[in-house]
């Protein structure tokens, strides 16, 4: 009787966790590494800094021949520099094709370009397609943004920084003829090399550059699409005091973000400026002084099934704080990681099945983003696991420190045994789960000397 009470107070205690994000390393031995973008299949494509595209597979390895190689005659790389961003066609199944976003060697301008796949080899692309689509001038070497994604309308979204320097000296954020500072939207899929959408704000006779589709943004590093809602995220890194979050539907064409006479919310430099009401305002923001930041990384709505406690929440990262945070995508406060992580994070990727990774630049580690509430301090620090979790069919126990465990047990939310199995592999139990329904469950092992060890299992 008094185990069973034991046992259903851990229940409660544990049922009332909320989410807690964790990493578990994916692959190690990138070099500075900026993106990860999947291509449709089970493969990342993990984008280094110095011109490499390089191939990482579903179960951790790396393929060892590049997919993708720019050397030093095309590209200019460090700092704020180099091969910064990929994306694949919607299409890209059969048409094959994927564009980067670089800067060039010798004056440090923004190029975009189409590249090919390979015919005969779908882990490696045809190098010499390289076809230039649109190329912008850099008056400094940093703001560069980087990013490039697909959005639910089929158009090529575009990341720009202001152009660099400090606080934007040539105000190109709110210069509509300039294509600084700005997010900019391209159709790939007619014009040549493209056209622009007939709905950007300053299409047509219109004034302003064509290819705008917002204004006001300072550095956008990391913007994505909800795959859900399709509603566009875009993590504008501040000038010296405030990092922001902007979120847009994604109809919502001309919306101007404020830079540079706002940073974030604060006034930053209003000279020449309009009323505050002119201006979108972010979702949410965090100061420099109140969280150790400097620099915010954008990532993803985790639309995902591994972890329910992730979905509709939207992460993110800051470079020198090395934590991970998350907010509602109704807004709200931040939610920060409760560990301090390692690597200086530069951006997330998002599988095809809607898991995310990161990526640290300076430790050149792509790890998983995990919800470590799925299992609990006595698993971990007694040297066992339990995975995958959630489980369909069956988990495995990992027992690394070579316990004496006796049996293991299952029980359903409310407390009712509904498996009871002998432990007679000293290292591995394999457990089958056939005969459970989907939903919340605890799987408690005992050991010879009367110890019990409890971890959270979720059956989908």
């Amino acid at each position: 009787m008094k185990k069973l009470l034991q046992f259903c107070v851990l229940l409660f205690s544990m049922s009332s966790f909320s989410q807690t994000i964790g990493l578990q390393t994916f692959a190690t031995g990138f070099s500075s590494p900026v993106a990860i973008v999947n291509a449709g299949d089970s493969r990342l494509f993990v984008v280094q800094r110095g011109g490499l595209i390089r191939i990482l597979n579903s179960n951790g390895t790396i393929n060892a021949t590049p997919f993708l190689t720019l050397t030093s005659s095309t590209i200019i790389s460090g700092g704020e520099r180099g091969l910064l961003g990929l994306a694949f066609h919607p299409n890209y199944a059969s048409n094959g094709f994927f564009y980067i976003n670089y800067t060039r060697a010798g004056d440090g301008a923004t190029v975009i370009a189409r590249y090919s796949v390979s015919t005969t080899d779908a882990n490696s692309a045809n190098a010499s397609s390289g076809q230039i689509l649109l190329t912008i001038s850099q008056p400094f070497s940093n703001h560069n943004g980087g990013s490039l994604v697909f959005g639910p309308d089929g158009y090529l979204y575009i990341g720009m920084g202001d152009g660099g320097s400090g606080g934007d000296p040539d105000n190109n954020g709110q210069n509509i003829n300039s294509l600084l500072g700005k997010m900019l939207r391209i159709d790939v899929d007619s014009g040549s090399p493209y056209s622009i959408p007939s709905t950007n704000p300053f299409a047509g006779a219109t004034p302003g550059a064509d290819e705008i589709w917002a204004t006001g943004m300072r550095n956008p590093w990391k913007f994505s699409f909800d795959r859900v809602t399709g509603d566009l995220w875009i993590a504008d890194v501040g000038q010296n005091a405030i990092e922001e979050i902007n979120k847009a539907a994604s109809t919502e064409a001309g919306l101007n973000y404020g830079w540079r006479c706002y940073e974030g919310t604060a006034a930053y430099n209003t000279t020449g400026c309009g009323a505050a009401s002119n201006y979108t305002f972010p979702i949410t923001q965090y100061t420099h002084a109140s969280t150790g930041g400097c620099s915010l990384t954008g990532g993803y709505v985790y639309t995902g099934t591994t972890y329910p406690n992730l979905q509709n929440k939207y992460l993110f990262a800051d470079y020198c704080s090395n934590k991970i945070g998350y907010i509602s995508t109704t807004g709200g406060a931040i939610t920060w990681s409760t560990t301090t992580f390692t690597g200086n994070f530069v951006s997330f990727g998002e599988d095809i099945n809607g898991e995310l990774y990161i990526a640290g630049i300076t430790n050149g580690t792509i790890s998983r983003i995990i919800d470590t509430s799925l299992s609990t301090n006595d698993f971990q620090r007694n040297g066992l696991s339990l995975y995958p979790n959630p489980a369909h069919n069956s988990f495995t126990i990992k027992n690394s420190n070579f316990l004496n465990l006796t049996t293991l047990t299952i029980y359903d939310s409310m407390g009712k045994r509904v498996a009871n199995q002998k432990m007679d592999d000293l290292e591995l139990t394999i457990v089958s789960i056939d005969q459970l329904t989907s939903g919340l469950y605890f799987v408690s092992v005992e050991d010879m000397n009367g110890g019990s060890f409890t971890s959270k299992l979720v059956v989908k």
